[in-house]
């Protein structure tokens, strides 16, 4: 098992509604594994359903939100607050994930008012960084996920969180759905960049803490040779997190 742990986290995106997501647990094949998570984001409507599935079948499986406003409560309508999930239970938030970025205007700023707001409130924080492809073959890659960390990083708050509240997905934009995954080496290459980058900044004890995620049509035939670079530290998966078969697949990798 990996020194970090494992965490498969599997992100539903606009999918499946209270009464699917009841079907997907009891067809969701699990068993404990020490020192691996297994942590799903359904949508908003869908979290109190998800989980009512996981305590009614005894399955230790975390159940995360997909976002939530920075602000505790006001006139913002649509919008759910920190207060709101954790009345319900819940205790993890996925934030500044690149669909958030693309169509819904999120700046680096703006995550990082939600993830300073997640963490003063107490919520662990799943945090997406991860560039397109335009920037990958122009060679920017690491510049522009050290521009998307380089506020966090710079926040007190936010160092003194990373690798106990605070972890990473890397999600290539150009993996995301399309059913391209960067290879293994380049997947490695560029979590350990990011893994220097925390050393650099916050000392080798915080970098060696923080758990990298990779994202990015991550199936079960890739899984496995992923899960085995040093520097990748689970999945955060969208399509193949949809089925429990596939879903329960990946984990039966770890």
């Amino acid at each position: 098992m990996k020194p970090r742990g494992i965490l498969l986290a599997g992100n539903w995106k606009m999918n499946h509604g209270p009464a699917s997501a009841r079907g997907f647990f009891e067809g969701l094949p699990f068993s404990k594994k020490p020192g691996a998570t297994m942590r799903v984001y359904p949508s908003f409507l869908t979290l109190q359903a998800a989980l009512d599935a996981v305590k009614a079948n005894g399955q230790e499986i975390e159940i995360g939100a997909q976002n939530f406003h920075a602000e505790k409560s006001g006139a913002f309508t649509g919008e759910v607050s920190g207060p709101m999930l954790e009345e319900i239970g819940i205790q993890q938030v996925l934030l500044g994930h690149s669909e958030r970025r693309q169509y819904f205007a999120e700046t680096p700023a703006v995550i990082l008012k939600k993830t300073l707001s997640a963490l003063h409130q107490g919520f662990e924080v799943l945090l997406c960084i991860g560039e397109t492809l335009e920037e990958r073959n122009s060679g920017q890659t690491i510049s522009v996920l050290t521009h998307q960390l380089e506020s966090t990083l710079a926040d007190p708050t936010c160092a003194e969180a990373f690798g106990k509240t605070l972890h990473l997905a890397y999600e290539p934009v150009w993996a995301i759905g399309t059913g391209v995954t960067a290879s293994p080496a380049q997947a490695q290459e560029t979590h350990a960049s990011l893994r220097a980058l925390l050393t650099r900044t916050l000392g080798q004890s915080t970098a060696d803490a923080v758990q990298i995620l990779y994202g990015g049509s991550v199936t079960p035939a890739n899984f496995a040779e992923l899960l085995a670079c040093p520097d990748i530290d689970g999945g955060l998966v969208g399509g193949a997190s949809l089925k429990p078969d596939s879903f329960g697949a990946l984990w039966n990798l770890i």
